[in-house]
């Protein structure tokens, strides 16, 4: 699945255009290097996130297309950032 639309399924980032914007910007990493919203993500692979100042880091756990939103949060776990 690409990187942005992961985002957005994984309601990481609200909108598909924004986590697009995000990944622009240099804003998105995976694995620690910098991240294109076309890069394909799989389980196990490290995103971080900016957001200003803070910085999310989460792990893939799983991988799909359709979410439901009650299960969003169960595609990923959050990790320390390193």
């Amino acid at each position: 699945m690409r990187l942005d639309k992961y985002l957005k399924v994984s309601r990481l980032i609200k909108r598909r255009t924004v986590a697009n914007e995000a990944c622009d910007n240099e804003r998105v990493t995976v694995n620690g290097k910098v991240a294109r919203a076309s890069r394909e993500v799989k389980e196990g692979d490290v995103i971080a996130i900016r957001f200003g100042q803070r910085t999310l880091t989460v792990e893939v756990v799983a991988v799909a297309e359709n979410v439901g939103k009650a299960d969003a949060a169960a595609m990923y776990r959050e990790v320390a950032p390193q």
